[in-house]
């Protein structure tokens, strides 16, 4: 009995201390996660972060035919010789504006003058015997027959005078029509043949632009409606133009059709043989929402922006029973943050992009720094630097 008695106490002892060093545990595993969870709610919110924002609008947009285009001359010829010489005088300078019927270049007309002069003095002489003859005819000294052959010489040296002076006439090169000559080579002493190249001339003021459209585009195209031009060597500058000619067919290999404009020039800043960039206005005006291109965040499963709203402002929650630490603290009235927004875009025009459907007119959308951004990541808007929103935009020195 003794030994049996001794054996339960020791085991009430070792249960007892099982007992405490379970509870131990417990008490320190609590610990541990009240501590955490104290260390969870007490740790701070992300920081706001800095964007610029804008509000969307609605802007007219005026529909447009865009392509590429080439200068072409109104009128553009290289200045050649018809007849062989020798080059005695040049009266222009490269790169001048000449009229029309200005002397360009005279060649050596000395021999063909002087065989110009004796035709001329044996027409005069053919006119004296007809003169004469008509007289003695007029008294029966003469039949009709010499008075025929008499006129018919007449006639026959004026036409070789007419045909030496108009030989005479093409030693002297004249500018065809008005315009500006390009750079010669020509020098006084050289020896031009037939067809030699003395010069180019260009009337380019106005000048045409030839561009091609999809026949697909051809019903909303007129002869008179307004265009912008722009080229490559004076980006900075839109000109205006017109629609000057339809092609009457549609090329059956590309479906295109040709398009003639005519641009004015008046500073001669455009040129033939130049590039272009064709824009024409068809159809009325529309009226779009319009975003800066920066505020599209474009991928592969679609267009997004982000939309600036306040922050909700949730109930307050009773703290629950036996729980330790403060609850994390609510957003603050006023704070602002973002929501992710599918989009479907349009045309675009410049810095400019249309929104057709996901946003409405007044909403306040993020146009820089979305990369930094989340749902409901808090902002702070700052537009100290906003992005360009310039629908007809101008390199600008940097």
């Amino acid at each position: 009995m003794t030994r049996s008695a001794s054996m339960t106490k020791r085991t009430k002892r070792m249960l007892i201390m099982l007992g405490a060093v379970v509870l131990l545990i417990a008490l320190l595993a609590l610990g541990f996660f009240l501590h955490i969870r104290q260390l969870m709610a007490s740790s701070p919110k992300p920081a706001p972060q800095t964007v610029s924002a804008t509000t969307i609008r609605k802007a007219d947009w005026q529909p447009h035919l865009a392509s590429v285009g080439t200068l072409v001359a109104v009128r553009g010829v290289d200045v050649t010789s018809e007849i062989a010489g020798l080059v005695r005088s040049i009266h222009f300078k490269s790169g001048q504006e000449v009229t029309a019927g200005q002397v360009l270049v005279q060649l050596n007309a000395d021999a063909d003058l002087a065989q110009l002069r004796a035709l001329e003095a044996a027409a005069e002489l053919a006119a004296s015997v007809l003169a004469r003859d008509r007289q003695q005819f007029a008294v029966q000294a003469i039949s009709q027959a010499q008075i025929d052959s008499d006129l018919a010489d007449v006639k026959s040296r004026k036409a070789l005078a007419a045909q030496q002076a108009a030989l005479v006439d093409k030693k002297t090169i004249r500018a065809p029509f008005a315009g500006k000559l390009g750079i010669t080579t020509v020098n006084p002493g050289q020896y031009l043949n037939p067809g030699d190249k003395i010069v180019t001339l260009q009337t380019i003021d106005p000048i045409y632009v030839d561009f091609y459209i999809p026949q697909k585009q051809l019903g909303g195209l007129q002869v008179g409606q307004a265009l912008k031009l722009s080229s490559d060597a004076h980006a900075d500058t839109a000109f205006a133009g017109k629609v000057s000619a339809i092609s009457s067919k549609v090329d059956p290999a590309t479906r295109n059709v040709q398009v003639e404009a005519t641009v004015p020039n008046p500073q001669r800043r455009l040129l033939p043989g130049m590039f272009a960039n064709v824009h024409v206005e068809v159809g009325a005006k529309k009226q779009y929402l319009t975003l800066p291109q920066t505020a599209i965040t474009y991928n592969p499963y679609g267009s997004t922006v982000f939309v600036v709203h306040p922050a909700p402002v949730p109930a307050p929650k009773a703290a629950a029973s036996g729980s330790a630490g403060p609850a994390a603290p609510p957003p603050k009235a006023g704070e602002l943050v973002v929501r992710q927004v599918f989009v479907t875009t349009g045309e675009t025009r410049g810095d400019q992009v249309a929104v057709l459907t996901g946003l409405s007119e007044g909403q306040q959308v993020v146009t820089s720094g979305q990369i930094k951004l989340k749902n409901g990541s808090p902002v702070v808007i700052s537009n100290v630097v906003e992005p360009r929103n310039n629908p007809q935009p101008t390199p600008q020195e940097h």
